[in-house]
């Protein structure tokens, strides 16, 4: 298992070069899992050698989120004196959220049906 973790570590370096070495707008992670999908495609039985860490990964998703979450609750302090625009944001972003779906979902109805 520990080769295959070292394949998805190198996919992942390799996303991470090519993004600054050609200054791309994509952060490196998605363009090492996409050459690593391009790798997969163009070679299939490296997918039974990778499916194992990938797995295991999966199955402990979760606490690769404890980070992110302890970063929102340190951070939580500087926002103290800010919460009325930090609601007034949300409140607004949501509302522009329901409202351009609403109108997505408008203009995909096809043009024989009727308002219901």
């Amino acid at each position: 298992m520990l080769p295959a973790f070292a394949l998805l570590l190198l996919f992942q370096c390799l996303g991470e070069g090519l993004v600054f070495l050609l200054g791309l707008p994509v952060p490196g992670p998605v363009a090492g899992m996409i050459l690593l999908f391009v790798t997969l495609v163009l070679r299939p039985a490296l997918q039974t050698r990778i499916e194992t860490a990938a797995n295991a990964l999966l199955g402990h998703l979760s606490l690769l989120f404890v980070p992110a979450g302890v970063g929102i609750v340190a951070a939580a302090g500087s926002g103290s004196g800010h919460w009325l625009a930090i609601v007034a944001s949300l409140v607004a972003s949501t509302v522009l959220t329901l409202a351009v779906t609403g109108l997505v979902l408008r203009g995909m109805k096809p043009e024989g049906e009727g308002d219901a």
